[in-house]
């Protein structure tokens, strides 16, 4: 299977993994989520630890990684961020809300690109000003659908969002990132195992074996999409990607509605569906955007390669006139006498010798 491809397939993997989580994290119904989060931070490092030995990338990166505040700072700032949108999934989906889960990963192409105009002074495209304006009419609806401002679906964006700003900051791989990210997040989360234990408010040995291996296998759910994320972004462009990436929010979408049985009356179709359009807008936009850059890279390749054929065509033309000569030169290479003078030539002195 050709590299692209294959990206395709390990992308969308990836997202349908993100999807499907949806129906993971109610299995440990019997924990608070705070208390999931935290187990999700211990194993996850365990299932990093894995994923560097199976990669071979060895340890010899981090000691540079703890002595440099500059490179460790950014990322443990991902690991807070990352860590609340954790909560924010887990809570949603476990308290049977996971069309606000949904919703948040819907809308959080539009709020990347509103922290790209904040933070990076980017400029925004017609179509992308209609993209998140369409998503602030959408949220409006939204608040009036459920009552109340969807404020669940607004913190996941938000710091999801924000993790990917963050993270242009980082100067590590994703696994690398990540590895670091749980490490940060380990000590904390492991005391506060411990302390839920020691006051017999924990649940990973009073509920069931089955329900202990899914504690721990919850490390294993956050390492894998990740990592077949990493090795699909390197092998495909990232507007397939940015595509690829609406698969998870139509999966939760669906959990939501048919699964889960969350009520969908007429306000929260016309928010859901002003959502939608804002993404065609916003896919759009990108998919022309990479037509263009294609596009005109094509057009500065042609250019290049006519510039430097015409370049070698004069350097060629040159060495073929030069060993060419003048024609009475070519007359006497015939005649294999390259030094004599042809009939009708004047006569040359000779030489004093």
């Amino acid at each position: 299977m050709p590299e692209s491809k294959r990206g395709v397939v390990l992308g969308a993997t990836a997202f349908l993994l993100w999807g499907v989580a949806a129906l993971y994290w109610p299995l440990l119904s019997s924990s608070e989520p705070s208390e999931i989060l935290a187990h999700r931070m211990v194993w996850a490092l365990l299932a990093m630890c894995v994923v560097l030995l199976v990669t071979r990338r060895g340890w010899s990166w981090f000691p540079s990684v703890l002595r440099s505040p500059r490179r460790l700072l950014p990322v443990a700032a991902a690991a807070v961020l990352i860590s609340v949108n954790w909560w924010g999934f887990i809570y949603a989906v476990s308290t049977e809300q996971t069309l606000q889960a949904s919703l948040a990963y819907f809308i959080n192409p539009l709020m990347s690109v509103c922290l790209g105009v904040l933070l990076f002074s980017e400029r925004l495209r017609a179509l992308q000003w209609v993209a998140v304006g369409l998503g602030v009419l959408a949220v409006a609806v939204m608040t009036v659908a459920y009552g109340v401002t969807p404020w669940l679906a607004l913190l996941m964006a938000a710091t999801f969002a924000a993790y990917g700003a963050v993270k242009k900051y980082v100067d590590l791989d994703g696994v690398r990132s990540l590895t670091v990210e749980t490490m940060v997040m380990f000590l904390p989360a492991l005391g506060f195992v411990v302390h839920l234990e020691a006051t017999g408010a924990g649940t990973v040995f009073s509920v069931s074996p089955g329900h202990t291996a899914l504690l721990v296998g919850s490390g294993f759910v956050t390492a894998l999409p990740l990592l077949l994320f990493g090795v699909a972004a390197r092998q495909v462009p990232l507007s397939v990607i940015g595509i690829l990436q609406y698969i998870a929010p139509v999966i939760m979408f669906f959990v939501g509605w048919l699964v889960q049985g969350e009520e969908m009356p007429p306000a929260r179709w016309l928010g859901f569906a002003l959502v939608w359009l804002a993404l065609c807008a916003f896919v759009v936009d990108q998919v022309r955007d990479a037509r263009s850059r294609s596009r005109a890279s094509a057009r500065a390749g042609e250019q290049a390669g006519a510039g430097v054929g015409t370049e070698v065509g004069e350097q060629s033309g040159e060495e073929v006139e030069e060993e060419a000569g003048t024609p009475d030169e070519q007359r006497r290479r015939e005649l294999g006498q390259p030094g004599k003078p042809l009939p009708g030539d004047p006569a040359r002195p000779e030489s004093a010798e």
